[in-house]
């Protein structure tokens, strides 16, 4: 009985994921979490979306936190209301552009929780934004409004009556840079595809 609890806690331990790393330096994030990098570099590969704005995007958005969610209002100031959305994961993805993610590449099982499902998301979304709002895979700042605003706010610049917001892409644009400014400088292999 003794071994069977032991199996269970090394698998267990191995979904958690540790959140104990440098969130600013992708050298330590993928030192800390390797499999991130092959997940990263397989969005990489398949949607043409730069490592350095998948994690930027996933930073800004979850801290890398895999159950991440909005925190919920007050009511009365003091008791717990109802989230403002339905945004959950390391994607902070909503439920319905979950649903038509999964609908539309037929990754039926995805989970927000997931790395590798949240980065092909982003993949997937933001060639999706490259396809309808013609925005170059590497522009990080406009990509980050359309993944906030959705594709139709942006289209109706929406975004343009939220200043805070745009300084939160500039944001994002700046850590896409930092990171992909480290990956030429971290000690990864050399079949790397970043």
């Amino acid at each position: 009985m003794r071994k069977f609890f032991f199996v269970l806690a090394v698998i267990l331990s191995g979904c958690v994921t540790d959140r104990n790393f440098n969130q600013s330096n992708v050298c330590d994030i993928f030192k800390t979490n390797p499999q991130w990098k092959s997940y990263a570099e397989k969005t990489k590969e398949k949607w043409g979306v730069p490592v350095s704005l998948q994690l930027s995007f996933i930073k800004q958005e979850s801290s890398f936190n895999r159950t991440a969610r909005p925190p919920r209002q007050k009511v009365l100031g003091l008791i717990p209301g109802l989230r403002p959305s339905s945004a959950y994961g390391y994607s902070q993805a909503l439920d319905g552009t979950w649903d038509e993610y999964k609908q539309s590449t037929g990754n039926y099982n995805a989970d927000r929780k997931n790395f590798a499902d949240a980065s092909d998301f982003i993949g997937w979304y933001v060639d999706g934004s490259y396809r309808l709002l013609k925005l170059e895979k590497s522009d990080v700042y406009n990509h980050y409004l359309a993944y906030h605003e959705g594709k139709g706010g942006f289209q109706k610049k929406s975004y343009n009556k939220k200043k805070w917001l745009l300084g939160v892409a500039e944001k994002v644009e700046r850590q896409a840079k930092e990171y992909s400014n480290q990956i030429k400088k971290c000690n990864f292999h050399k079949n790397s595809v970043f």
